[in-house]
């Protein structure tokens, strides 16, 4: 066949493809006759085949292209200013008014803090930048977050594709009314694509209702998919304590994602609650809809570029009608009074841990209360350090009367070892023998502090991802409690009260045991230079704590 011969046919098959969508009077409806449900079922299957490629190009062809600038619309409320780009109508800019950035040059200025603070000065410390934390990170020329695309389905946008905006600015300020931004713009002749954000004043999260018009004689099959695109450095150092990058809940399990380990493409789901991207006290998330159909792609390019990709259902279009796909969008503080009311386990996102938060979160709950009366972190932290310990008061009370009356039968204990010193067994008898006469349980030296080893990792957790820590001050030096005090100070006062405790403990086992016991609190003192001051504070007024009570008891017994 040579080209003339081939070029006639396609001319004349576009021929009678224009005339059948323009000018052929379309059949009148009749009713099926009764008993025809297969007839109808054929019908239904063929309705909602996707548009066939000849359709597709014949309305591109008459579609009329309009050429687009890009602008910048604001959207300013009290609690964050965000700025939208009619560039494929995603967020360029979302800033939290009410938390700023980490100060990256603290410990230069706490010296003369300090010598302010005791000579009265009314200087406020320098612990924070004036410039508020930023949601967005992106390079020139990467797609801005919630871009929407449909890569899947029978007519896909680009993520830059350009839009029209209802309004040139939202001022929210002061306002008790929602708003709307939509915008809008038609692809190819196509498809008319609206994305409509409504803002709550007094909230951080924001409806997106994305509505999808086939503009053709025949059906259209889409799948949405939403994305979050944010910019990670490869240089950057990890954070010990926080997590920065994908995070996924998949059926109430959370799924966290190393961006150096996201090498290729990663799908997780369905049954997705919620996605997004998260750094240790901030998260952007999407909550779809439909999560039992709902699945989340990320990948990362060579631009270190990571996306996190919600996609939705398949949503069929029949000709000439519209449908929609909503999600919920939260960005802001990993807040757990303010996550935990959206009721999709967003609450979560906070890393107290799947068994640790039955724990935190009550502590959490108390610190705050304690927070309200004091209207200082530490000192709540230092209010609720004493109400655990008289808690365990009598666990406390118990385990130093044993370790003393285990100290007072420790030479027989010795005399038994050197008499039985090739018959372990017969140790263990006569040791044992030795305990019930005298009335002693060797697991209520221990135990004590096996049950409050929970307490102190579930406080652990508190103070460490708790965002009300963060840029808490205490008094002079300490101006962050989820940061490590930048002196030491803490860790090496808390280091010699522990030192103290363990030399009013009386000793048990042999010599040798004691001597390595004695390197605990240097051990501790290590361990505890880069933790946050918050729990250093904890742990040092529970060691002061303890070594009241201790010297309470050694004088009781004494008398």
């Amino acid at each position: 066949m040579d080209k003339k011969t081939l070029l006639a046919i396609v001319l004349s098959l576009a021929v009678l493809l224009v005339y059948q969508m323009f000018f052929a009077t379309p059949p009148k409806p009749q009713q099926a006759p009764a008993g025809a449900g297969e007839a109808q079922q054929v019908q239904k299957e063929a309705a909602i085949k996707p548009a066939t490629p000849g359709v597709i190009a014949t309305a591109k062809k008459t579609a009329v292209k309009r050429e687009i600038a890009s602008r910048d619309i604001k959207v300013e409320t009290d609690l964050y200013t965000a700025i939208f780009s009619t560039r494929g109508a995603g967020l360029k800019s979302f800033k939290l008014k009410n938390y700023q950035k980490d100060c990256t040059k603290c410990t230069d200025d706490i010296y003369p803090l300090i010598k302010n603070s005791i000579f009265g000065s009314k200087d406020k410390p320098y612990v924070k930048s004036d410039e508020a934390v930023e949601l967005v990170n992106v390079k020139e020329g990467m797609p801005f977050p919630l871009a929407i695309t449909f890569p899947e389905s029978s007519e896909n946008i680009a993520a830059d594709s350009m839009f029209e905006a209802n309004a040139a600015r939202l001022n929210l300020l002061g306002a008790k009314e929602k708003q709307r931004l939509v915008f809008s713009g038609v692809y190819n002749g196509i498809m008319k694509v609206e994305k409509i954000y409504t803002f709550d004043p007094d909230h951080y999260t924001i409806v997106l209702d994305v509505k999808m018009y086939n503009l053709t004689g025949t059906p259209l099959i889409q799948i949405p998919r939403l994305s979050w695109q944010q910019y990670v450095d490869p240089q950057r150092e990890d954070d010990s304590y926080g997590h920065e990058g994908p995070v996924v809940s998949v059926a109430k399990s959370i799924e966290r994602q190393e961006v150096k380990k996201l090498d290729k493409e990663k799908i997780l789901g369905p049954n997705v609650l919620w996605g997004g991207f998260e750094s240790k006290y901030f998260i952007a998330s999407f909550i779809p809809e439909n999560p039992s159909l709902t699945t989340v792609i990320m990948n990362r390019d060579a631009q270190n570029m990571v996306s996190v990709g919600i996609k939705g259902q398949k949503e069929v279009i029949p000709a000439g009608q519209s449908s929609i796909v909503s999600y919920s969008l939260y960005l802001g503080p990993k807040e757990h009074g303010l996550l935990k009311p959206l009721n999709v386990g967003l609450e979560d996102s906070v890393d107290f841990g799947s068994w640790m938060k039955w724990l935190a979160i009550p502590f959490l709950l108390i610190l705050n209360f304690l927070y309200t009366f004091v209207h200082n972190y530490g000192l709540a932290i230092i209010l609720l350090t004493t109400l655990i310990k008289l808690i365990f008061w009598p666990l406390g009370n118990l385990s130093y009367k044993s370790m003393q009356k285990m100290q007072k039968i420790q030479p027989k204990i010795n005399e038994l070892k050197q008499k039985h010193k090739n018959d372990q067994a017969k140790i263990g008898q006569e040791t044992m023998a030795l305990y019930r006469a005298n009335k002693i349980n060797p697991l209520s030296g221990c135990l004590p502090m096996l049950i409050q080893l929970p307490v102190f990792i579930g406080l652990y957790k508190t103070l460490l991802y708790s965002i009300e820590l963060r840029h808490a001050p205490f008094f002079w030096w300490i101006q962050d409690l989820s940061a490590k005090d930048p002196y030491y100070i803490t860790p090496i006062v808390m280091g010699l009260t522990q030192f103290i405790q363990q030399k009013m403990t009386p000793p048990m086992g042999d010599p040798m045991q004691a001597k390595l016991m004695m390197f605990m609190p240097v051990v501790l003192t290590f361990f505890f230079l880069n933790f946050p001051a918050g729990l250093v504070i904890y742990w040092l007024f529970n060691n002061i704590l303890s070594i009241g009570q201790q010297f309470y008891i050694n004088r009781k017994l004494a008398n």
